[in-house]
This record gives structure tokens, C-alpha cells and sequence, in this order.
């Protein structure tokens, strides 16, 4: 990657960051709140018996209700941070979560390994792209386990700011998102 690649992601992310500074607390919770909605009543959720979710960071959207209101009625699968990587486990409640890396609440149970399970992924992002490219924070955790997860259906998840019309800056390995859930028109790219 070239440092002028570098450098627009890192733009990108920036104007990001400016763009969810502008929303109040209760916006973002109240916009979490109808992603959630509309994510339940999607199809493959409908359908999924097993889920890979993310146990949210403050700047994403919030997971944590919701992943407690269906640990109960569907197998759900939280990442944890491994040196590099991202290792799987299954969520038994919120009595399951230790301080990870970066902060991370994370699961201390059972690993998860039969990644041919997983129905559906919900992956978070910095930013998404009509065409179901992704931008996250710049380690490449996702990156390197999406490939890994050939027969889920990979769901975006984002505030409305954060989806582009325009094409978001990507490599030819990242691994597109089936599909990018927002619940609004998609925001105009400027990294001028």
C-alpha cells in the first residue's frame, strides 16, 4: 500500500470521527436502537441459529442489549483479540466478559472453531461503501478473518455516516460485506 492510500484512509477515518462528534449521545443510541430493530427483522437473522457478533466499542454501533436479549434464543460467537488475530467464543452472558485488548469487553468461555456454523457475521467498520467494501481501524483483524468465514453472510453494520455512495478506499484481498445495514441514505465522500 502507498503512503498516499495510507493517507486517505487515514482521512477517511478522521472524517469519520468529526462526522460522529457532531451526534449527541442519545442520537447514536437512538440510531443504534432502530439498526438493531431493522437487523432483526432481516431474513438471515430471522433464520440464523448461529451468529457472529461484536461487543461494541463507545464509537460503534451498541451491542451489548442486544447481544443479552438473544444469547438466549440464538448460538452468538464474540470475537477476542489474540496477538494478531481474532479467536472466536461462544457468549453465555454478560458474567462471560473480561477487559481484552483495547478494552474490549470479551468472552472468557468455550472457543468457538466450527467457523462453517456461523449463519451470519455482523462486522463492524469505520466505514462502508455502497458495494459492500469496508474500512476498519487499520489492524487488520477483521481482514484476516473474513476469508475464514466462507459461508456466513457477511452484514455491515454502521451509523449512517459512516456508508458512502462513492467507493471507499480498499485493496484487492479485503473481502466485501454482503450486505451494508444502515437505515438511511448513504453520505458523500470528502477527503480533500
Amino acid at each position: 500500500m502507498t503512503n498516499e492510500e495510507l493517507r486517505t484512509k487515514s482521512i477517511l477515518r478522521q472524517s469519520i470521527r468529526t462526522m460522529k462528534a457532531s451526534y449527541s449521545q442519545a442520537e447514536l443510541e437512538a440510531l443504534s436502537l432502530s439498526l438493531l430493530q431493522k437487523l432483526e427483522q432481516h431474513p438471515v437473522f430471522i433464520e440464523a441459529r448461529t451468529v457472529l457478533l461484536y461487543h461494541s466499542l463507545p464509537d460503534e454501533v451498541d451491542t451489548h442489549a442486544f447481544i443479552d436479549r438473544w444469547c438466549n434464543q440464538k448460538e452468538i460467537i464474540l470475537p477476542t483479540v489474540v496477538g494478531d488475530d481474532l479467536e472466536l467464543y461462544r457468549y453465555t452472558g454478560p458474567d462471560c466478559l473480561v477487559p481484552g485488548s483495547y478494552g474490549i469487553l470479551e468472552p472468557s468461555g468455550e472457543r468457538f472453531t466450527d467457523l462453517d456454523h456461523i449463519t451470519l457475521a455482523v462486522i463492524p467498520g469505520m466505514a462502508f461503501d455502497a458495494q459492500g467494501n469496508r474500512l476498519g481501524r487499520g489492524k487488520g483483524y477483521y481482514d484476516r478473518l473474513l476469508p475464514r468465514l466462507a459461508s456466513a453472510y457477511k452484514l455491515g453494520l454502521c451509523f449512517p455516516f459512516q456508508l458512502f455512495d462513492e467507493e471507499i478506499p480498499h485493496e484487492s484481498h479485503d473481502q466485501r460485506m454482503d450486505e451494508v445495514l444502515a437505515i438511511c441514505k448513504p453520505t458523500s465522500v470528502n477527503m480533500a
